[in-house]
């Protein structure tokens, strides 16, 4: 007999799979920062206080165009690359869950009220009768790091878990994990802008409790974006996900969602927002398709009874959108309508109640698969994941996310 010849793949090789399998917006900020970082290494551009966030500067001179300049340029080799390392999990997490282009426009959205909210904190400090502190006019800021921590803030949110590992050492509530990065950057890295992390804190949490809802356009307005002939060949690329494509473990803040959230600057939801930022015991032990064993924020299954509105959830938690139940009814309401004209023949009745179900378990898994290619998987590999899931996409997604890592 041939002993089994058990071969691994280069370095190369593993390199352009993993890079396969991030997201096009993600991927995009990389090499943009990438080759920022290398442009102004070879011809030796070291004017960082032309570009970076300088409070004085923005507000005397009005040179806004610091905001979006101090979040491409980094300071040295081991600036960028760390950020970079950091940026890759949490942006293709954000980006599956939103989409490509939501996830973008998110992106330069914190990169503004990051700016803001650093502006406004400088100018008050600096202006404070009591003990000034003019310095932080002039404090020059450079980096992503600021959208990152946002970033951790909003995704900690969506996954629903309730605690995070620190660089693996030990487990911190997830109401803390990015307070806890914050100090802990400052004891161990020299020169890291406080105010410029903090203020991507800030940003993070304002935007996961719903203060910025009225900023934030509808799902509508990123699938316009998407129908652009100018961007079709972004949109045929295969990182591209589609803003209807994306998961939706939690909820995403939009302009659509304010009649849940508008009343979030009250006294009282402002005070219960605020107190939910500190570490909280679980109160849910199901678990989270993508995070296995970990809290989920859907809220578990049990034995008690679905109201309408727990039914709707449910659907949405499950990747189904309005345009699955749309034919569902159709169908329904059509047997309903043709049944009253047969009762005279119950064999007929119960052979087409029997087809309509076999229609609407095939309908469903084809609704599934698209949802899933639209993810960004491999059609094969979804719609094999799919069956062997039994049709269920949380742990087809489970599947498929377990392939890759172990690809």
């Amino acid at each position: 007999m041939r002993p089994n010849v058990v071969t691994e793949a280069r370095l190369p090789t593993r390199l352009h799979q993993w890079w396969a399998t991030v997201p096009f917006i993600t991927s995009g900020v990389i090499i943009t920062c990438g080759v920022i970082y290398l442009v102004c290494l070879l011809v030796g551009y070291d004017s960082f206080y032309e570009i970076c966030f300088l409070p004085s500067a923005v507000v005397s001179q009005f040179q806004v165009y610091r905001i979006y300049t101090s979040a491409l340029f980094h300071g040295s080799l081991l600036h960028v690359l760390f950020n970079m390392l950091a940026l890759v999990p949490l942006g293709m997490e954000l980006e599956r869950i939103m989409g490509s282009v939501r996830l973008l426009y998110l992106m330069l959205f914190l990169a503004t009220t990051n700016s803001i909210f650093h502006l406004i904190i400088a100018v008050v400090v600096a202006g404070n009768p009591l003990h000034p502190l003019p310095f932080l006019m002039n404090q020059c800021s450079i980096g992503f790091s600021g959208i990152i921590f946002s970033m951790i803030v909003i995704e900690t949110s969506l996954s629903g878990v309730q605690s995070r590992s620190v660089f693996g050492l030990f487990n911190v509530p997830a109401k803390w994990y990015a307070w806890i990065l914050l100090v802990l950057f400052q004891l161990l890295a020299s020169n890291v802008s406080l105010l410029g992390h903090l203020c991507g804190i800030l940003s993070g949490f304002a935007y996961t409790y719903g203060f910025f809802n009225y900023l934030l356009p509808g799902p509508s307005v990123y699938s316009a974006i998407e129908s652009f002939s100018i961007l079709s060949l972004c949109v045929r690329r295969p990182g591209f996900i589609l803003c209807t494509g994306g998961t939706t473990y939690g909820q995403l803040p939009t302009h659509s969602s304010t009649a849940t959230m508008s009343n979030g600057l009250s006294s009282g939801n402002l005070w219960r927002n605020i107190s939910s930022w500190m570490p909280q015991r679980a109160a849910s032990t199901a678990q989270d398709p993508r995070f296995p064993g970990r809290g989920r924020t859907l809220g578990s299954t049990g034995n008690q009874s679905l109201t309408p509105a727990d039914s709707d959830l449910s659907l949405h938690a499950r990747l189904l959108d309005n345009s699955t139940n749309r034919p569902l009814e159709t169908t329904t309401l059509s047997t309903e309508t043709w049944l009253p004209d047969a009762r005279h023949s119950t064999l007929d009745t119960e052979a087409v109640a029997g087809l309509v179900t076999t229609n609407q378990g095939v309908d469903i898994f084809e609704e599934e698969l698209k949802k899933l290619v639209a993810m960004g998987f491999e059609k094969t590999e979804a719609e094999v994941a799919l069956a062997a899931a039994d049709g269920d996409p949380s742990v087809a997604i489970e599947i498929l996310m377990s392939h890759q890592q172990q690809g």
